[in-house]
């Protein structure tokens, strides 16, 4: 029920639906250079020397990933207010929880509504052309890169996890649709810059694991098997994930209740 209601309501807005569209015109020209890519092939062949920048392996399903994930970082800022911030507004939690269901169910109704959304223009896409490069390629190019198809489901599932958590949380916690969109698109921008100040301070690497951006470049080159260059190691990254999606389940924990106490 609660992630209809949801869809109703978002898909009432036109300009919601256009950016949805929109996700996919990247997708659509990646498909186009894959195909291009690999009929260069008969070129080689016929002793045409073919520069290795088109190629499809690890680096072109990063920068897939990268381009899909920023589009799925501004969604999450559209769509994630608008999920909790007003039912907190109109003091609606109570005759929610008076129905048969519990806080647990809530926020995964809530939750589900940007999981579906976001993995329609991640993930899924990801899988499509990466199949598209097998059928194109063959069972060699598959072989070689069977973990490709590994990072595109394992990388955009935690950022998709980490987007609807933090979304949810901020807008838990801040009931103005507006500024829960602006705390949403901040948060990464003041990790960065508070990541920046440690490392320069401490003469470290360490603060880099609050820089929510860093972490996931991190994670996403790790399962692709490409040097991030990020100076975070794979462990400390996930360490860093996990932390952000224990602090927002415990602001969420805090915030969702039946009834709300006021002094």
């Amino acid at each position: 029920m609660l992630p209809r209601s949801s869809y109703e309501r978002l898909c009432q807005s036109r300009f919601l639906s256009g950016f949805l569209v929109a996700c996919f015109f990247f997708p659509l020209g990646c498909a186009g250079y894959l195909y291009l890519v690999n009929n260069l092939s008969v070129f080689s062949s016929m002793g045409f020397p073919v520069p290795d920048v088109f190629k499809i392996d690890s680096s072109f399903f990063r920068v897939f990933m990268n381009f899909q994930g920023a589009l799925a970082y501004i969604m999450t800022a559209l769509i994630g207010p608008s999920l909790i911030a007003p039912d907190l507004a109109n003091n609606a939690l109570p005759t929610y929880f008076s129905r048969p269901f519990s806080r647990t169910e809530y926020v995964v109704g809530k939750v589900s509504v940007l999981f579906i959304l976001l993995s329609i223009i991640t993930w899924i896409p990801g899988v499509i052309l990466f199949f598209l490069q097998v059928s194109q390629a063959g069972s060699g190019w598959l072989s070689n890169n069977w973990f490709i198809l590994r990072a595109i489901i394992l990388g955009n599932l935690a950022w998709i996890l980490i987007l609807s958590l933090l979304s949810v949380a901020l807008s838990a916690w801040v009931k103005w649709k507006v500024v829960a969109g602006a705390l949403i698109l901040g948060v990464f921008g003041i990790g960065a810059g508070l990541a920046g100040i440690i490392n320069s301070i401490l003469s470290t690497d360490y603060g880099s694991m609050i820089d929510i951006s860093r972490i996931m470049y991190t994670i996403w080159s790790d399962q692709l098997n490409i040097d991030s260059q990020t100076g975070l190691e794979p462990f400390e990254a996930w360490t860093g994930f996990f932390a952000v999606c224990i602090i927002c389940l415990l602001m969420l924990e805090r915030k969702i209740r039946p009834k709300e106490i006021v002094r």
